[in-house]
C-alpha cells in the first residue's frame, strides 16, 4: 500500500491544528482571579455586617440567686424596657394576648414571660394579668446571679 505525497495521515491534522492555536495564541485557562477578588469583597462585607444582624430582643432580665432550669419550649411574651410587648419576637398588642396565644399555640397551658429589669410595672403586671384571664400559667424568665463578679 503506498500512500501519494497530497495524502495527509490523520493524525497530523490533529497536530497541525495545535500548533496553530497556539501561534494565534488562544488561551485554553479561566483566569480566577476577578473571582477571588469579587468573594474576598464580599467575605469583607459579610464580616462588617454580621454584628448589626444579631437575632433577637435586646432584653435585660433580673438575676437572682434561685435557679431553676427547664427544658420546656413553650411561647414567650417579651415585655421590654419601654411596656412594648412581643409573642415570640413578633409585636404584640396586651388585647390581643391571650387570643394569640392560644391560636398560635393551641397546646400551650404556660407561658415565659420575660421582662427588662428595668421595665415600668404596670405593663408587666397587666401582661401577667392577661395571661391570667387567658388561662395561662406564668413562669418568669431569669438569670443565675454571676458569682464571680462579686468575689473581685
Amino acid at each position: 500500500m503506498a500512500f501519494s505525497a497530497n495524502t495527509q495521515e490523520p493524525s497530523s491534522n490533529v497536530f497541525g491544528r495545535r500548533s496553530r492555536y497556539r501561534s494565534q495564541g488562544a488561551i485554553s485557562e479561566i483566569n480566577v482571579v476577578p473571582l477571588v477578588d469579587v468573594l474576598l469583597v464580599l467575605l469583607v462585607i459579610f464580616m462588617l455586617t454580621a454584628h448589626v444582624m444579631e437575632y433577637g430582643l435586646e432584653v435585660e432580665v433580673p438575676e437572682v440567686r434561685q435557679e431553676k432550669s427547664t427544658a420546656e419550649i413553650l411561647p414567650v411574651v417579651t415585655v421590654t424596657r419601654t411596656g412594648l410587648l412581643y409573642l415570640n419576637e413578633q409585636a404584640i398588642n396586651i388585647n390581643e394576648m391571650g387570643d394569640m396565644v392560644h391560636k398560635r399555640f393551641p397546646n400551650a397551658k404556660e407561658v415565659y414571660v420575660r421582662a427588662d429589669q428595668n421595665a415600668v410595672w404596670r405593663p408587666l403586671a397587666q401582661v401577667i394579668s392577661e395571661l391570667s384571664d387567658a388561662k395561662l400559667g406564668v413562669k418568669m424568665v431569669t438569670k443565675p446571679v454571676d458569682n464571680s463578679r462579686s468575689r473581685k
